[in-house]
């Protein structure tokens, strides 16, 4: 693979049947020298309705009722910025190496891992990974699995495994801006660094996580032969590079940004905070951070250890340059050929945030709930699009439940099964926690006036 290729601005769209390539936004967008393409990108998620509906799904904590937890619209925004360091950083390492393609800048490299990273979640379900538990155990559920007997192997897959990832992908390529007509129509480089598994469920390798629906594939198969993306399967492909940074930069928040969360709602002590990260930080004179309030001392140490890792990640990134530019990247991720100080201290934070605070009893209660909620509108939708797709009649009670899909956009006859089941994903997927609650009890009847 080669950065030319790489950082391709080129972006595309579904006409007559095919995927082609779009006018140049020079034309299309009036864009100038103060806007690249990689900042209309990023626009474009800025001003989705995806993204702002992020700011009512969860990331760790439910229903959080401190205003300074984080949901997922903040944890992408903080993730983004992150990976536009992160970028930028490398940015400048490539440029001195005589890297980076004539006519782009270092923070064309910053733009296109900021993007990614501000767009990487908005596939998320309502209730976190547990939302994709949920729905995914609802379809896979012995009961319900008549409802998948028409499917291909391929589209069964699908639909019994809500992927987050695939269905940021579906956001971006499909479902904003230009609905099924290319989506977002970003540039190929940011679809690139998005893909964190590029691959459908068909070659996933013994990897769980894939970034590809049957819906998806022809766009990606484009997208792909523009960068140059590596083929290492049937339709599976090896990483755009700055998919590694968008991933390090995910894994530096979660890590260490959750773990401030739970200080605030009294689930740690900052005293065991501070004592995770004293191996990426240090201390001001005793005086002055002993005048520092809790929560300071905790957003000061956050600081100090994520600039340490961005350093590390960064360093790594082009120590390892050429084996991820030829697709014999080894590591399972960036990361985990950092420094032993880095590695360390993340794998101290995530072990603590799984044992004192996913598994706290608060939230456990929300999760368990989670399966129900999401159940009870599967219950509805599911056997609804069924009866009109398959058996050619509905009842009055499915008729109305229907209706419901209408807002985006509804299912008609003409409609194959597995096309209107993805649109039932795509409209339960895209609720916030508040909606999806609120369905599921008004649907159940339970609180009728």
């Amino acid at each position: 693979m080669s950065w030319p290729q790489l950082l391709s601005t080129r972006r595309f769209r579904l006409k007559d049947g095919e995927i082609v390539p779009t006018v140049t936004p020079s034309t299309q967008e009036g864009a100038d020298a103060l806007r690249t393409d990689f900042h209309i990108d990023y626009d474009r998620v800025v001003f989705s309705g995806a993204f702002r509906r992020l700011g009512r799904k969860t990331q760790v904590h439910p229903f959080a009722e401190h205003d300074l937890t984080h949901n997922r619209l903040t944890h992408s925004v903080e993730v983004a910025s992150v990976g536009r360091s992160l970028g930028n950083r490398v940015g400048v390492m490539l440029q001195a190496g005589g890297f980076l393609p004539q006519g782009n800048t270092p923070s064309d490299i910053g733009a296109v891992v900021q993007v990614a990273c501000l767009a990487h979640d908005l596939g998320n379900p309502p209730f976190g990974h547990t939302g994709e538990d949920a729905l995914r155990d609802w379809f896979r559920n012995p009961v319900n699995s008549r409802y998948l007997d028409a499917l291909s192997t391929a589209e069964r897959n699908d639909i019994q495994t809500y992927e987050g990832n695939a269905h940021s992908l579906r956001i971006l390529a499909s479902l904003e801006m230009y609905r099924n007509k290319g989506g977002m129509r970003l540039t190929a480089a940011t679809i690139g660094a998005l893909l964190k598994y590029p691959w459908t469920t068909l070659d996933p390798a013994g990897v769980k996580k894939f970034n590809i629906y049957q819906t998806e594939l022809p766009f990606i198969r484009r997208v792909a032969e523009e960068l140059g993306l590596l083929e290492q399967g049937n339709d599976r492909w090896a990483r755009h590079p700055l998919s590694y940074l968008m991933e390090a930069a995910d894994d530096i928040c979660y890590a260490l940004l959750d773990l401030e969360d739970a200080v605030e709602i009294g689930l740690l002590g900052d005293a065991e905070v501070e004592s995770i990260l004293s191996e990426l930080t240090f201390t001001e004179t005793a005086g002055a951070w002993q005048a520092q309030s809790s929560r300071q001392r905790c957003a000061m140490l956050r600081g100090m250890a994520i600039g340490r890792a961005i350093d590390d990640v960064a360093q790594t990134f082009m120590t390892h340059q050429q084996d991820l530019l030829s697709g014999t990247f080894k590591g399972k991720d960036l990361l985990a050929l950092c420094s032993p100080e880095v590695q360390n201290t993340l794998e101290k934070a995530k072990e603590l945030a799984r044992t004192r605070i996913f598994r706290h009893q608060s939230k456990l209660i929300t999760e368990i709930a989670a399966f129900p909620c999401l159940g009870s509108v599967l219950d509805l939708l599911v056997p609804a699009v069924y009866a009109l797709i398959v058996e050619g009649q509905v009842s009055t009670r499915q008729s109305l439940a229907l209706e419901l899909l209408k807002q985006d956009d509804p299912v008609t006859l003409e409609n194959s099964l597995y096309q209107a089941y993805m649109k039932i994903l795509d409209f339960v997927g895209g609720m916030t926690d508040n909606a999806a609650a609120k369905m599921a009890r008004e649907v159940s009847g339970i609180g009728m006036v």
